[in-house]
């Protein structure tokens, strides 16, 4: 999820865990401190695009790591606050903000490596989009009531109901999934379409409208449904994955990294002379996030030196107001 949304589940917890037993601000602040300390990652440069992409969210998203991590960091906490007595309350408070991060992060679809050291699986539901501001907006009001009442009864109240709306929040969106996944199958039947991999993820900002991606036979294809459609079918369009592109190429370390880590919903496609691998699940035709060129398009083709991040923005000018109506119901074809 996006940083505001780590910061503020962090400091929920701080002080829904500390509640009077210390100043709610130093719950707050504490908390969202160990909300923040997972996605530190990010400064790490592994040298190359794709493996910066594949390894963030790996040991400081994994759960052994972080509550090992924990014990001396709640440690040091309580000693900073000259708290000492209450060490073990710090250290659940502490634990329980670090490790709701990943597991949080884990409700998108990018891929979190929770299990590290024992597994390196990227374990993603993408049942909300990494920027959700009816899961954020709770986790920020009862947040503030808590401090602006300085740890009253009646701001700790709200600062718990935040967490369970917007935990409640997590599971409709689950709920949801589920719900547009069989009306997806149901829909793939009548098109006659055996789906060797179905992807159902919201799109952005909500979750009304979600996006399907089906893999089948060399092609991939797109569609989007609305839970306010007034038709239960999913109208999908198809595209070239780039079967007989990838036949032709050496084996590329990154385009091995990136089939793995996408689960399979890539694209291998050529832009000019150079052969891009493209992650199928963030983003919409033609825009997408994450989209690196690897090789170029010689006879054969050469791999590239290092691999080169390309950024495909969307029109927000089209997509934006496509995105609402659409969400609202209305039959609109997506801009291509």
């Amino acid at each position: 999820m996006d940083s505001l949304s780590q910061i503020a589940l962090g400091a929920a917890v701080g002080v829904a865990v500390m509640g009077r037993r210390t100043a709610v601000w130093k719950a707050a602040a504490w908390g969202a401190v160990a909300g923040t300390l997972p996605d530190l990652d990010v400064i790490i440069d592994h040298g190359d695009p794709i493996r910066n992409m594949v390894l963030h969210r790996a040991e400081t998203h994994a759960l052994f790591w972080l509550t090992l991590f924990s014990l001396p960091f709640a440690a040091l906490v309580a000693r900073l606050n000259g708290e000492w007595s209450m060490w073990r309350r710090w250290w659940l408070a502490m634990w329980l903000a670090l490790v709701t991060h990943p597991l949080l992060d884990a409700m998108t679809v990018y891929g979190t490596q929770l299990a590290l050291p024992f597994s390196n699986h990227p374990y993603g539901v993408g049942s909300v989009f990494i920027i959700d501001p009816l899961y954020t907006v709770p986790l920020l009001v009862g947040g503030i009531w808590a401090l602006v009442s300085r740890g009253g009864r009646r701001g700790l109240a709200a600062n718990a109901v935040g967490l369970v709306i917007s935990t409640a929040y997590l599971g409709w969106t689950f709920a949801a999934q589920q719900h547009v996944e069989s009306i997806a199958r149901a829909s793939l039947v009548q098109q006659g379409l055996q789906a060797e991999r179905l992807l159902v993820s919201p799109t952005a900002f909500n979750s009304l409208l979600w996006r399907v991606l089906v893999m089948e036979g060399g092609n991939y294809h797109e569609g989007f449904y609305s839970l306010l459609d007034a038709d239960r079918t999913v109208r999908l369009d198809r595209f070239d994955q780039g079967a007989a592109l990838e036949r032709e190429l050496p084996p590329i370390d990154g385009v091995q990294r990136i089939a793995s880590f996408s689960h399979g919903f890539y694209k291998l496609h050529q832009d000019g002379s150079s052969v891009l691998i493209t992650d199928l699940r963030m983003g919409q035709e033609p825009a997408y996030v994450f989209a690196f060129a690897v090789a170029q398009r010689l006879s054969p083709p050469v791999p590239l030196a290092r691999t080169e991040q390309i950024a495909v923005r969307p029109d927000l000018a089209r997509g934006l107001p496509w995105l609402w109506r659409r969400a609202l119901g209305e039959p609109l074809p997506p801009p291509r």
